[in-house]
């Protein structure tokens, strides 16, 4: 294994400082509940609670698009308990909350629970016949796309770190998924081209799926063992062939199958259950089947989406499916956000690693740049690009939680804090910087931007 350029500092498993021995006066956080361990009930109460607040501040003061205010505004207050610990240490404050982050646990609660309900609203809203248009090009960018920026990103990431390449292509896969909801919240104020809009939305939704797939693999051969698979080539190939492929055919034939039940029933609430249960019961099924558990969402929300739509519901049913869903992106959108600014308690703060990170943001750019005009340069020859297309769908590549949660969910190694640190400088930079300015981007110069 290759040294590294940089002299990491020693930490604990999870990259953080060391303050077991800091005392904390008991009575103050019993009165709020931070000085045990939290069930389930009581840490969604407490996500739905600050959600709410974060998302009243930033709608009565800050006036940003609401999942990125309620990121900025859950950041500062993070920074604000640091400061203030630190101006009152006694208090100990910084390391209840840290505690409290710790318990949530970010990935178990993003990649096997909120993920497949994201996923599936979005592929909800997206159409199959608008999708068939845009397919090839959805196609390259989520497979030869993908790999490309993991490529990248791995081979740079290394570079600069010296990390042995194979962790570093780990560390690539990580930051190439886009993220579906967060890019189209954002354009949506950009009334962009149906068109453009489609091929944006599907390819961040198989994007997402193919990258996770990749993830798995580059782990398995990078980890000996931390999957349970092999660490050769043919069983990673394996690997991404069964949850591929496996996740596809699984998310169709769920789908086909509540299509069909759906058609005989005609009972909004009954068929708003339905689609629920789908969604928790098909990602629970493909995790039990070890097949690609968002791959699974995507195709079964793009089946009921469309045909199940025109063909499987009444009007009304439609109409309260579509709301249903809407809300559920919502108001899952603003807690993963909201997740996303207090996970800084979880990242290793040294100067090494943030500048690691910083200069991880412009490896991730180049990736991005890389994913959208080698699959643009390939079909030109066949169609027609306007001059739009490739800054939009570059800039507005917007990391997201699903990068954190894959970033928490690694084995413990000595380069598992730098990639927590590096990812989540990506993540902020992309959804803060990124996603403020792709709206004007877009105004400017995509209004006319249509693919032939």
């Amino acid at each position: 294994m290759s040294q590294a350029k940089f002299l990491w500092p020693n930490r604990n498993s999870k990259g953080l400082f060391d303050c077991s021995n800091r005392p904390i006066p008991l009575g103050l956080w019993t009165c709020i509940g931070l000085d045990r361990d939290m069930n389930i009930l009581q840490i969604a109460s407490l996500l739905i609670v600050l959600a709410g607040v974060f998302g009243a501040i930033n709608y009565l003061y800050l006036k940003l698009p609401s999942a990125i205010g309620i990121l900025i505004v859950a950041l500062f207050a993070s920074f604000g308990v640091m400061v203030l610990d630190l101006v009152y240490p006694a208090l100990g404050m910084a390391d209840a909350v840290r505690q409290v982050v710790l318990d949530i646990e970010f990935s178990d609660a993003l990649l096997e629970g909120m993920l497949g309900l994201l996923l599936f609203a979005g592929a909800l809203h997206v159409k199959l016949s608008d999708l068939k248009e845009q397919w090839l090009l959805v196609f390259l960018m989520a497979t030869i796309g993908v790999g490309l920026s993991t490529a990248i990103v791995g081979v740079g990431f290394s570079w600069i770190t010296g990390m042995p390449l194979i962790i570093a292509f780990v560390f690539g896969s990580i930051v190439s998924p886009t993220d579906p909801v967060a890019v189209l919240g954002v354009l949506r104020a950009a009334n962009l081209k149906k068109s453009l809009e489609t091929k944006i939305a599907g390819e961040s939704l198989f994007n997402d799926g193919v990258a996770y797939v990749v993830f798995l693999v580059l782990v398995s051969l990078a980890f000996t063992g931390a999957d349970g698979h092999g660490a050769s080539f043919s069983d990673a190939a394996l690997l991404f062939v069964q949850e591929a492929l496996g996740g596809a055919v699984l998310g169709i034939v769920l789908g086909w199958l509540t299509f069909r039940v759906m058609r005989r029933i005609d009972d909004y609430s009954l068929e708003v259950l339905i689609t629920l249960g789908l969604a928790f019961g098909g990602y629970e099924l493909a995790v039990y089947l070890h097949v690609s558990a968002p791959i699974m969402a995507v195709c079964a929300g793009l089946l009921i989406g469309d045909i199940g739509t025109k063909h499987g519901m009444s009007a009304e049913t439609r109409k309260y499916v579509d709301a249903f869903w809407k809300l559920i992106d919502e108001i899952l959108n603003a807690v993963l956000f909201l997740m996303i600014g207090f996970e800084v308690f979880a990242i290793a703060f040294e100067w090494n690693f943030l500048i690691s990170g910083v200069l991880a943001i412009g490896l991730a750019l180049l990736g991005r740049f890389a994913a959208v005009i080698v699959p643009v340069l390939i079909l030109r020859p066949f169609r027609e690009f306007s001059k739009g297309v490739v800054p939009i769908m570059t800039w507005g590549g917007l990391k997201g939680g699903i990068s954190v949660a894959l970033a928490l969910s690694l084995p413990e190694s000595a380069w598992q804090p730098l990639i927590l640190t590096a990812t989540y400088v990506v993540v902020l930079f992309s959804i803060v910087v990124q996603g403020l300015t792709v709206a004007p981007l877009a105004k400017r110069v995509g209004k006319e931007t249509e693919i032939a």
